[in-house]
């Protein structure tokens, strides 16, 4: 049996699926769902777990689906952990000892959930450390005070509900490409047959480890460089256009 071009369709959540109002749209809700009858959906997200599955079971889907930037991959139907890979203790506590001194926002997240006081991270095992609500030189300088850590992911993330920033941390080498791969093991497809869809700096290991690469239209210019299509925005339901003229026709 000839294996089917594409298989699978990667969704980021923010600024993709739903927009500033935190909801997806009829328009792209249909879309989806009409996509899902051909190929395997999964959101992919820096959000936590509770927020993906609340989406993902709006949404119906039965594929696994990823939070924390990668970092923790989901039963569709439990929401429980199918893998994870945590941030070691030494550098969690050197993330949340800069963002207290700097006074600055911040949330962590484990299997279990999350966690927003300081006193609460320290001596525990987390997958993802995120400082929020940052303007972007904020974002620039703290990704850049970690730069040379080799044992962190660390990437800025737009935060299209309220147009801040947020800088995610996980363990080297964990990301949405990270996330990507896994997930197409457990299909049991190959990358190539994999359709990304993103909006920020966060999505760009996502688009890249995938066959078909789409940008939304509020996404940095290294996004849309590697993209084989732009959508519009999430505000002009750039994801159901995709779907509908890009996605659709080429299974």
């Amino acid at each position: 049996m000839t294996a089917k071009r594409y298989a699978a369709l990667l969704l980021d959540l923010d600024g993709t699926l739903i927009g500033r109002d935190q909801r997806i749209s009829p328009r792209v809700a249909d879309s989806v769902r009409e996509a899902a009858t051909g190929l395997e959906l999964s959101i992919a997200s820096g959000r936590e777990q509770s927020h993906v599955m609340r989406f993902a079971s709006e949404l119906a889907l039965t594929a696994p689906q990823a939070s924390d930037n990668g970092a923790l991959i989901l039963d569709p139907a439990t929401g429980d952990e199918i893998w994870s890979e945590s941030l070691d203790r030494a550098s969690t506590q050197k993330i949340v000892e800069r963002l207290r001194r700097l006074d600055l926002a911040f949330l962590a997240t484990h299997p279990g959930g999350t966690v927003t006081d300081y006193r609460q991270v320290l001596g525990r095992t987390m997958t993802r450390v995120s400082a929020l609500d940052l303007e972007e030189g904020e974002a620039d300088r703290l990704v850049a005070a970690f730069q040379a850590n080799t044992s962190l992911h660390v990437v800025k993330v737009a935060l299209p509900y309220n147009g801040m920033w947020a800088v995610d941390f996980t363990s080297a080498g964990v990301h949405k490409g990270t996330a990507a791969l896994h997930i197409a093991e457990r299909l049991g497809v190959d990358g190539s047959q994999m359709i990304a869809v993103g909006d920020s700096y966060n999505d760009l290991p996502m688009l890249e480890a995938s066959g078909l690469r789409i940008a939304m239209g509020d996404a940095p210019d290294e996004l849309k460089a590697i993209a084989d299509y732009v959508a519009p925005s999430v505000d002009d339901d750039g994801l159901a256009i995709a779907i509908d003229e890009f996605v659709l026709p080429g299974l």
